[in-house]
């Protein structure tokens, strides 16, 4: 068997497995809605009373999308390689050509597919639901590689913590105990403006993802600026680049993690 067969193959396994979890599907998608209900139509924005969510509805797009890439391949992938260990399933994989970064792969396209369909149900619940206004561009494209890119990023940062916390109920409270912080700390919801100065918003990885999707969905390149600029900080190529360094490095730090036995 080839090396994309075995990709392929594991990648169709991972996938009927997720289907067969109802509840995990029902959840998966049930995330976004009521997300999109509580902050974007009953809280909803006041442009103009400051405070939180003082923003336009479309300064927030960055921050509901970000939500789905952190905290679903976190979860889903945490919990699957816990699992895995608890099972011995790693033991079995180890007696096949399936190599640990080929199976990491499989996970990480099975969480692409479910996340991005989950996006696309986030997106079109705020179309539905509150006043959301998106320049239709050329730059809205790249929306796409930003999602490919950090799911894979938060993927194999929770297939870290898989391999690295001993239950599935550990895994759960790391992640969670990780992607708080992170989603209001990485210019999602908060403006850094209303941060400290001191905080370093650079060591988030979600702050890329937010500065690169808000400046394609929402404030656009400025004017006089191309979309491949490195500069400003702002500039989604740059974001784009970071966060796809960050996404490679970690993801073999993961492969390298993941046990062969237990």
């Amino acid at each position: 068997m080839s090396r994309l067969e075995r990709i392929t193959a594991s990648t169709r396994a991972g996938w009927h497995s997720f289907l067969r979890r109802r509840t995990a599907v029902f959840f998966t998608f049930f995330f976004p809605a009521i997300l999109v209900v509580i902050f974007g139509v009953l809280v909803g924005t006041q442009p103009t009373d400051g405070g939180l969510f003082s923003e336009p509805a479309g300064w927030y797009v960055a921050g509901y999308i970000g939500v789905v890439v952190l905290f679903t391949p976190l979860s889903r992938v945490g919990s699957e390689v816990a699992r895995h260990r608890e099972g011995s399933q790693f033991e079995k994989l180890a007696t096949t050509p399936l190599r640990r970064w080929e199976w990491l792969l499989a996970q990480t396209l099975v969480n692409t597919v479910v996340i991005g369909l989950a996006t696309l149900l986030l997106v079109g619940l705020l179309f539905a639901g509150t006043s959301l206004s998106v320049p239709l561009s050329a730059e809205l494209l790249l929306v796409v590689p930003f999602i490919v890119v950090g799911v894979a990023l938060f993927c194999a940062i929770g297939a870290i913590l898989g391999s690295l916390v001993d239950s599935r109920d550990g895994v759960v409270a790391a992640s969670n105990g990780l992607a708080l912080p992170l989603l209001f700390l990485s210019e999602t919801f908060v403006p850094a403006e209303m941060l400290p100065e001191w905080l370093p918003l650079e060591l988030s990885p979600l702050t890329y993802f937010s500065r690169g999707v808000r400046t394609v969905t929402h404030e656009q390149v400025p004017a006089g600026g191309a979309i491949f600029d490195w500069w400003p900080p702002t500039s989604p190529v740059l974001n784009l680049a970071v966060l796809s360094v960050l996404a490679l490095v970690t993801f073999v730090v993961a492969a390298v993690l993941l046990p062969q036995t237990d």
